[in-house]
């Protein structure tokens, strides 16, 4: 269903279907675009819909902006309605209390996003500013057209947030890890990596990676259509066992992954890791090629292995980087034990209108004390630097 509106000589397009946008007209608005990532191609959300993960059943009903001119697609926002602020990892779960307690309503709530994917790059889907801001203008009007407390735009560009702020919104900063390459001249191994590390980083490194080799386990790497789809089954069953640990439910549907496989294979990598010929756990990785960029995303295994999940998800991806010239592996949400692994902290940002003045004065009060203190958080990251002399490329992600 399309519903449209008009700001200026703007056309607006509201999808709740993203099956019915034109793929390639939507994904030539991502080409190009500095930070673009493999999870805001066409294929990859239409796919969230198809299967079922992301749909007004989960919580999550498709509102995506398109914008027109003269039957141009000019920009495009992945937005959706939601009842629910799970699978965001912006944490907003105060400001929903704090409405509630005064008798008004949080949810739903807009919010532009790639679902269950904290992983930073352009939402608002333009080449200039102006166009970026009239998206965040359109956000805003549909929010007060629904009567909505609030829009959210999360893990957006550098370039958003100039269009965010000259807009007014309220901006919020968190925390990742990212490893990052050598600029000037890119490890050459692995063992290079390690070389630049304090010692005792060094050492544990070591220590760790030495009881998963004792343990008779050796990993398969799988790259886009090597992948086989018992690969894939068994990766699901890991993924599964994952949130069966946590006491949860998975947020992703067996019949997304098969999708994205078919259609966006050079974007995926698996690690399968195998003891005595049987494999006992997994992890995957989205790629971009073509900037060099891995992002570590689903792990699983189905037998307890010490020190199995740091072999899995950070130092064979580290070392398949490495080997092939990545300029950087980010190591999804949250985690200070990262750090010890070679991954530096890096600043994030989402943006926030909220409908109610005195919420909104409020939120912008409590986000001014919460900046104070993740700059302190980030100072003190910061003396804990893993690395011996390299200089940190910065505490703001960049593209």
């Amino acid at each position: 269903m399309q519903e449209e509106f008009s700001p200026s000589d703007y056309v607006i397009r509201v999808v709740e279907d993203p099956s019915e946008i034109d793929g390639p007209a939507w994904d030539a608005l991502i080409d190009g675009l500095p930070g673009g990532t493999p999870f805001l191609r066409h294929a990859y959300l239409a796919a969230l819909h198809r299967s079922g993960s992301a749909t007004a059943h989960t919580g999550w009903l498709p509102q995506y902006l398109t914008l027109w001119r003269y039957g141009e697609l000019q920009g495009a926002c992945p937005a959706y309605l939601k009842s629910h602020s799970y699978g965001e990892y912006v944490f907003d779960w105060a400001w929903a209390e704090a409405h509630e307690r005064h008798g008004l309503p949080y949810y739903p709530k807009l919010t532009a996003a790639v679902p269950f994917t904290p992983v930073p790059g352009p939402r608002l889907l333009a080449r200039n500013t102006d166009t970026r801001r009239i998206l965040l203008r359109a956000l805003r009007l549909k929010a007060e057209q629904l009567g909505l407390s609030s829009v959210h735009v999360l893990f957006l560009s550098e370039d958003d947030v100039v269009a965010a702020r000259s807009e007014g919104w309220l901006l919020r900063s968190s925390v990742q890890f990212h490893w990052h390459n050598r600029q000037a001249q890119p490890y050459g191994s692995f063992e290079e990596f390690l070389a630049d590390l304090h010692r005792d980083k060094r050492k544990k490194i070591l220590q760790e990676r030495r009881r998963v080799a004792d343990a008779g386990v050796a990993f398969e790497v799988r790259a886009g259509r090597e992948i086989a789809e018992a690969d894939w089954d068994f990766f699901y069953r890991c993924y599964l066992a994952t949130y069966r640990a946590h006491h949860s439910t998975p947020y992703l549907t067996r019949a997304f992954f098969s999708e994205v496989a078919a259609t966006l294979p050079e974007h995926w990598l698996m690690f399968i890791a195998r003891r005595d010929g049987r494999p006992i756990a997994t992890s995957l990785l989205a790629l971009n090629p073509s900037q060099g960029l891995a992002y570590g995303r689903y792990w699983g295994s189905l037998e307890p292995l010490a020190c199995l999940h740091f072999e899995a998800c950070y130092y064979q991806p580290l070392a398949w980087c490495i080997a092939r010239g990545y300029r950087r592996f980010e190591g999804g949400a949250q985690g200070e034990h990262k750090m010890a692994r070679g991954l530096r902290p890096v600043t994030t940002q989402s943006a926030h209108w909220l409908s109610q003045p005195a919420f909104a004065e409020a939120v912008a009060r409590f986000l001014d004390r919460e900046a104070l203190g993740l700059a302190a958080y980030m100072d003190e990251l910061r003396e804990r630097d893993p690395f011996r002399a390299i200089p940190h490329q910065g505490t703001r992600l960049t593209p």
